[in-house]
């Protein structure tokens, strides 16, 4: 069986994307999607996306982390579909669809940056030295001195299978305050089981997470990640976070067909 894909990436997170309004790919091979997403024996990729048809909306995404198991919202992986659906000519600049976590908007831009429109968030929960919360995706956030020497793989791993998160465990964001609204941050991502060069929900909860507890009064966040930079903005309303968008580039890097 020969299967046609894309490549995209998303400040340095990649996506093996597939059209699959036929409903022809073994969406439950978790052997096959990870081997598709493996860097030397397959194409490799942090995760591997369907492009699926969906009543109610433009398309359905589903989405799976390199591990081949499928997963909750991907930030990078949502804005990457939207410009691969705007390849396919699904879509022009503006688009509603369906994810794992509910319906989302977003909007293509002339210079090729995507806005993507994320979920509400109500509950934000503020520790000594972390903070916890979902953006689609739950996400452990905590603040470290010396980032580009910080060993996110060894540490992200100690906070993602602790007593702290269980078997499901966390994604965990490490982050270093740069000015009032700008701020680095890497990322340790559940599935991956490593350090990715960026995480679109990870860098909506890290913006969200300075808000909350006070180190950034801005309502429109800047983001360091190692792959290149991204924008949140949100509307703080009572306790609960409101139009939440994550914007940056996606990048078609280049498409083929692999046998399987």
């Amino acid at each position: 069986m020969t299967i046609n894909f894309n490549k995209y990436e998303g400040t340095g997170n990649d996506f093996v994307m597939i059209d699959n309004r036929t409903a022809g790919f073994p969406k439950n091979d978790v052997a096959l999607i990870e081997k598709m997403c493996d860097r030397r024996f397959g194409i490799g990729a942090d995760g591997l996306i369907l492009l699926e048809q969906d009543a109610a909306a433009d398309f359905r995404m589903v989405y799976y982390n390199s591990d081949g198991n499928e997963s909750s919202m991907c930030g990078n992986g949502g804005r990457c579909l939207v410009a691969f659906a705007k390849s396919l000519q699904l879509i022009q600049n503006d688009t509603n669809f369906i994810a794992a976590d509910g319906p989302h908007h977003a909007a293509v831009f002339d210079n090729g940056l995507v806005s993507l429109g994320m979920k509400d968030v109500s509950e934000v929960h503020i520790k000594e030295d972390y903070v916890f919360l979902n953006t689609g995706s739950p996400h452990h956030v905590t603040m470290v001195e010396d980032l580009s020497h910080f060993d996110v793989k060894t540490e992200g791993a100690k906070i993602r299978y602790s007593d702290l998160y269980g078997k499901p465990g966390s994604n965990v964001n490490f982050v270093k305050q740069l000015s009032e609204n700008h701020f680095a941050l890497r990322t340790y991502e559940r599935g991956v089981e490593d350090e990715t060069l960026s995480c679109g929900t990870g860098a909506t909860a890290v913006a969200i997470a300075m808000h909350a507890t006070g180190r950034t009064q801005s309502h429109h966040i800047y983001l360091d990640v190692e792959g290149g930079k991204l924008e949140v903005s949100f509307v703080k309303e009572g306790n609960q976070y409101t139009h939440v968008f994550l914007k940056g580039p996606a990048t078609f890097v280049f498409s083929g067909t692999i046998e399987i």
